[in-house]
């Protein structure tokens, strides 16, 4: 099928970085509520669904996506107040319910239920605080995928919402003090109403908010006008006797902490670590003894104490060294630690007395991804779920006294997991770095490079790729597609160092990781570049952009999904600038030019014949903003010289992809893998 792209209008404009002039002809582009960008939004959607509607595998794929989709999914419970709460989709359902009970025998009660809250399931559910006593539920929604977020607090018992309603909350959970009198959180000023969806936010602050009070009587806790990209998460403890607070810069997962004690209302705020050279996560005290979770001395993390009355780091003492893997995680249950693990990216809990002794190891169903184990330090029981490629989040109750875990719920998924295979390979990237890969796909395949194989990666924010399942991926191994998921560098898998290696002037590493995948995979026998896609969201839009940019030859389709592309100009909304900690700044002569070298946007060249493309984004995407596809969507269709479709597809009322509801991630879905069915030649069997 011969396309016919919407004409892009070019102007005349000039950047000049460190005396490099760099054209920006699309920069109308940025103003996505113009007459001419929506125009511009409606012309290239009428062709990219015009195109995706006729694809004669669509509709199959919806029914069986909806298929498979339907079915009962349970959230971890948790326990607070001497209730039980978890969350519920019966299947189908755009957003998840959230249930409580008093027991595990009890009838479940609806708490809330974020589908009554728009008729088209668009406004989601975001994040729950519970009251110590287990009365109120502070619960902030999002409408749009939008990251704003407003507070609400419903009275439990009675099911009924209070008069409380916060405004203007971003990047912020809240936390209740022990008298349920209220809860601290954290916002910014009030954006204008004209660019809330892309103004640049700094200067958040901590609140105190208490119950019956406006916004307005809010108490600021702590703030700091001279250090407008801090941002601040305060946590009560949970003998209620601190708020402990993290000071955050961007997506730097180097922090402060801070502290307040409560027990004296006019407490000052007290610096507890107060440099930014490494991460320190509190995961409990005892008095004022502060357990610790940092990488610091310790790229792949280990556990210190710190006590108060002695915060000199000489008095610091270690209490679980680091290991060969890394540590993702504690929690403190039974009076024991709960060590989360990472090794080779693959789950591994161990658990610990308090004074670090090793005790045992948890025995997990396999290959996959673990997660949960939340409660207090004298729980004796917890809860997990295991998940890996093939596995749907199952759940597991686990005895912490004996050791042993009990299935409490396995969901039902019309599909045979026995049918496919996970492996892990190791293969060697461009600089000779040993780089894990995740393969799973139908049992018995020929390696004769005929399968179509989906090459998916992120490479950032010390982000791990662990196993995990998607109704979605299984559509994919059932139409005999390989899923290929390698642990780029750039990610967290092996520590911060890990981290480090593809980040700022070493960022060319992460695509060369990727890269060098492609090509393992096709000297393997797995695939070839005419059956090879490849797909990634956000940091991982940005990583298909470049590898497509860099390597058109390699791939027959790109899927780059909500993602960065114009790295000179990323810093300029919303949160971007918190990324300069990853990527570097376009001002620093050095890092541009690293920028510059890979940005997509800047690196397509005319006359080429570029992958076919399916560009994803949303109108209301306030993390990344939607100019970064509509740029780079206007400069690829303009230098693709070859006959793939090159398209971008823009969703409305939908944002970076948190709370996206069922129904939108079906049609997405249905239209990703009909496009690559044609793109790659899958011939679907009746």
């Amino acid at each position: 099928m011969v396309l016919s792209y919407p004409p892009t209008a070019r102007v005349d404009h000039v950047d000049v970085y460190h005396g490099v002039e760099v054209p920006d002809p699309y920069r109308w582009l940025e103003d996505p509520h113009s007459a001419e960008s929506q125009a511009w939004i409606a012309a290239q959607n009428q062709v990219t669904f015009d195109y995706l509607a006729a694809l004669p595998a669509r509709d199959r794929l919806q029914q069986r996506l909806t298929e498979l989709w339907n079915y009962e999914r349970y959230g971890i419970p948790f326990k607070r107040g001497g209730r039980y709460f978890y969350y519920k989709n019966d299947g189908l359902q755009n957003q998840s319910v959230l249930y409580t009970l008093p027991s595990l025998e009890a009838e479940p009660r609806v708490l809330l239920d974020p589908n009554t809250l728009s008729e088209d399931g668009t406004v989601a559910l975001s994040a729950i605080a519970i009251s110590e006593n287990g009365a109120f539920l502070a619960y902030g929604i999002s409408a749009s995928g939008s990251d704003w977020v407003e507070w609400k607090v419903r009275d439990i018992e009675s099911g009924q919402d209070l008069d409380d309603h916060l405004k203007w909350v971003k990047f912020s959970g809240a936390s209740w003090s022990h008298d349920h009198q209220g809860f601290f959180y954290s916002r910014y000023d009030e954006p204008s109403d004209t660019n809330k969806l892309e103004a640049v936010n700094y200067y958040q602050k901590l609140y105190y908010h208490r119950l019956g009070t406006p916004q307005s009587a809010d108490v600021l806790i702590y703030e700091r006008p001279d250090q407008k990209e801090w941002g601040f998460s305060g946590g009560v403890t949970d003998d209620g006797n601190y708020l402990v607070i993290s000071v955050w810069r961007g997506t730097d997962p180097r922090n402060l902490v801070f502290y307040k004690d409560l027990r004296s209302p006019d407490s000052p705020v007290v610096e507890l670590i107060s440099e930014f050279e490494a991460e320190f996560s509190v995961i409990d005290n005892d008095g004022s003894r502060f357990w610790v979770r940092t990488d610091l001395d310790a790229p792949r993390g280990r556990v210190i104490a710190i006590d108060l009355g002695q915060p000199d780091r000489t008095a610091w003492r270690e209490l679980i060294p680091e290991s060969a893997d890394t540590l993702q995680g504690v929690s403190v249950l039974n009076h024991q630690f709960v060590a989360n693990y990472l090794k080779d990216a693959r789950s591994q809990i161990k658990i610990f007395d308090l004074h670090g002794q090793f005790i045992r190891e948890v025995e997990l169903p396999g290959l996959g991804s673990a997660g949960g184990f939340d409660g207090k330090r004298e729980d004796t029981e917890t809860f997990y779920s295991f998940t890996s490629f093939t596995t749907p989040p199952t759940l597991y109750r686990y005895d912490c006294t004996t050791g042993t875990s009990t299935r409490y719920r396995q969901p039902q998924v019309n599909f045979n997991p026995d049918d496919y295979t996970t492996t892990q390979v190791f293969y060697t990237s461009k600089d000779g770095t040993r780089v894990p890969m995740f393969l799973t796909h139908k049992k018995g395949i020929t390696l004769n490079g005929q399968n179509p194989t989906l090459l998916y990666g992120y490479g950032g924010f010390s982000i791990s790729l662990t196993p995990s399942f998607s109704v979605s991926t299984v559509v994919w191994l059932e139409l005999g597609g390989v899923y290929a998921v390698p642990n780029l560098r750039g990610g967290g898998e092996y520590g911060e160092d890990w981290h480090l290696a593809g980040t700022k002037l070493n960022k060319q590493n992460v695509f060369d990781d990727c890269i060098a995948a492609a090509e393992w995979l096709i000297a393997q026998g797995y695939t070839s570049p005419k059956k090879l896609a490849i797909m990634g969201g956000s940091n991982g839009g940005l990583l298909v952009g470049a590898c497509m940019t860099q390597r058109p030859d390699l791939f027959a389709a790109a899927l780059p999904a909500v993602g960065v592309m114009d790295m000179l100009r990323f810093n300029q909304f919303t949160i971007g600038w918190a990324w300069e900690s990853d990527y570097g700044s376009p001002q620093n002569e050095a890092e541009f030019q690293a920028l510059y070298a890979y940005s997509p946007l800047h690196n397509l060249t005319p006359g080429t014949a570029y992958p076919a493309t399916l560009i994803t984004t949303a109108d209301h995407d306030d993390r990344v903003v939607p100019a970064h596809s509509f740029k780079f969507a206007a400069a690829l269709q303009a230098a693709h010289a070859g006959d793939a479709p090159v398209l971008i597809r823009i969703e409305t009322k939908a944002g970076h992809g948190a709370g996206k509801p069922t129904t939108k991630l079906i049609e997405e879905a249905s239209d990703r893998w009909a496009f690559l069915v044609e793109t790659l030649g899958i011939a679907i069997v009746p």
